[in-house]
């Protein structure tokens, strides 16, 4: 399990193995000064609100019924200034609340994503991208509202007390009643919220997973019409989303259950009150002002329960939340740290020993300090457990991966990445220029990636865009065409400038001549530091010093591209064919 980190200046506060409740207790700790705030001034206008009936009661006692008009004027002042207050209470109660509801979100969405980025990973581990997005929104939304609802569930209390005591100093039985009947109430509302909070669980749960569906739905569209396969998808989707809306029903029915019978038994209660007043007025024992007072604290006590109610329904579903939120905190991490560092500066010597992983069965390989080095494989998933590895993504069975002698798995995955950067195959672009985008490759710094850009012919993609490199991109990079993406990305990484790359099929989605151009253009830019070529081109190969064949988990030859094209069956089978 992972330790969480230690509160940010949001206020998020860290735990050390996130749960459901610690994550829930955080973001409430982090936000107490105006949490605090909230409830001291909510506590002000319930109080003012439970005064009203109480002024207005004395009004007609010494005022109304004495027909003095001083007295008049004098608690007329006072109920004015009751309500300035009360209303000047609630303003200021919700603006406090609302800015720590959305502190607290806004913190618990900064620390997902610092999980989810984590150099270590395995918070993404059997969760679908659109999942997370949707536990980074709308869960941490629903945590950081619980600080938004609290303040009024203290001012609710602090209602009920003020009317207790109002009630006792009206007639002892009266405010017996309130203070001895509102704990069992508040059990009963605490015990019909609990099929609330599960079924709450159950449609976040399934509206994330919805949600993942759709966001990978939408960003394979191309690939989904080039093969015909909108169909399908849609079908899929279909299926999802209705499981997901049975969910919905169902915790919208648990929803209307919890409303209804909390209601209820307010009503109840309140009708107890009022009948008990009554009765007290008739016998005598309470003048007709503290009648009046007791009937209109009776009406008051309905708002105190309905924001029970509120409050208890937004904690159900904030637990529910906080849960969610906790198991992606909490997720173990696919890697373990190190406290070795890369020797710097580095060489670039990578030592591959007895490596075993997924598709993997046994790897020897030494790639020298500044060789260009071309890998083929006649599956896949070799090529992609080859980069999980080198990228410390994820550990190997057995074996070792060394980096100038120095193992891996003994190292962070921070400090790895200075050295050694993988360029997946896939990676995108973000909402920025294009130079923006190559310069990402360098965190940010500002460089000269003029050669960069021409190496992967990515300055005649600028030549062509509307404002050249100062061009802002679509998400993902979706104004440019495929191979033009592939080009800016390739750019990026050329950028970086490690003293080891791994380029995993950069050309894929360009043309033969561009591509020649580029395989030249590589070689010379990296003359002198270690890069890996992993795919099947035959001109990214050709440029190769040297080229390994991976079949069946293992390395079946070594050497150059056109004498394993003329010597080794398999390999002219992988790169021709």
């Amino acid at each position: 399990m992972c330790a969480a980190r230690p509160a940010d200046r949001d206020g998020v506060s860290g735990h050390d193995v996130a749960t459901g409740g610690s994550v829930l207790r955080g973001a409430v700790r982090g936000q107490r000064r105006y949490v605090a705030g909230a409830s001291l001034l909510a506590a002000c206008h319930q109080a003012g609100e439970a005064l009203v009936p109480v002024v207005v009661g004395v009004v007609i006692d010494q005022a109304v019924s004495t027909g003095s008009v001083p007295a008049l004027l004098r608690w007329l002042v006072v109920l004015a200034v009751v309500f300035a207050g009360l209303s000047a209470s609630f303003r200021f109660a919700a603006r406090a609340s609302e800015r720590a509801a959305e502190q607290a979100a806004h913190g618990l969405r900064v620390e997902l994503s610092s999980r989810v980025l984590h150099a270590r990973g395995g918070a993404e581990s059997g969760r679908l991208p659109g999942a997370l997005v949707n536990i980074a929104t709308g869960d941490a939304k629903r945590v950081g509202a619980v600080n938004g609802v609290l303040p009024f569930g203290i001012a609710a209390v602090a209602g009920l007390l003020v009317s207790a005591v109002a009630l006792l100093r009206i007639s002892v039985p009266l405010g017996l009643l309130v203070l001895l009947g509102t704990p069992p109430l508040l059990l009963l509302t605490h015990l019909v919220g609990r099929p609330l909070e599960r079924r709450s669980g159950v449609e976040q749960e399934q509206a994330a997973h919805a949600s993942g569906i759709a966001a990978d739905l939408v960003a394979g569209l191309r690939v989904l019409k080039g093969i015909g396969a909108e169909p399908a998808a849609v079908a899929r989707y279909r299926r999802t989303s209705r499981v997901s809306l049975a969910a919905t029903l169902r915790a919208a029915k648990a929803q209307s259950w919890h409303d209804g019978v909390i209601l209820a038994l307010t009503g109840v209660f309140i009708a107890v009150v009022a009948l008990v007043g009554g009765q007290l007025a008739v016998a005598g024992t309470i003048s007709v002002g503290e009648l009046v007072a007791a009937v209109g604290l009776a009406q008051f006590l309905l708002t105190p329960f309905q924001m029970f109610s509120w409050v208890n329904g937004e904690l159900a579903q904030g637990r529910a939340s906080a849960a969610r939120i906790a198991s992606v905190l909490a997720a173990p991490h696919a890697v373990g740290t190190g406290t070795a560092s890369p020797v710097l500066p580095a060489d670039g010597g990578v030592r591959l020993r007895g490596l075993k992983y997924g598709a993997l069965r046994g790897v020897d390989l030494d790639i020298a300090p500044g060789t260009l080095l071309g890998v083929v494989t006649t599956d896949p998933a070799a090529a992609a457990d080859l980069l999980d590895c080198l990228a410390k993504e994820a550990e190997p069975g057995s074996g070792s991966v060394e980096l100038d002698d120095v193992d891996l798995s003994d190292m962070d995955p921070e400090r790895i990445r200075e050295v050694l950067v993988v360029a997946a195959h896939d990676a995108d672009l973000f909402e920025l220029s294009v130079l923006d985008n190559v310069l990402a490759g360098r965190g940010g710094d500002t460089v000269d990636v003029a050669p960069a850009m021409a190496a992967a012919t990515a300055d005649e993609v600028a030549r062509s865009l509307p404002d050249g490199v100062a061009t802002v991109l679509a998400e993902r990079g979706r104004s440019l065409s495929g191979g033009q993406r592939q080009r800016v990305a390739l750019a990026r990484a050329l950028a970086a400038d490690p003293p080891v790359l791994v380029l995993h099929d950069p050309t894929t989605a360009v043309d033969a001549v561009t591509e020649a151009r580029i395989a030249t253009e590589i070689a010379r830019l990296r003359s002198g530091r270690t890069t890996v070529l992993v795919g099947t081109s035959p001109a990214l190969l050709a440029a190769a010093d040297r080229v390994v064949l991976l079949e069946d988990g293992r390395v079946a030859a070594d050497g150059a591209h056109a004498d394993l094209v003329h010597s080794h069956p398999g390999y002219r089978s992988a790169v021709l064919s």
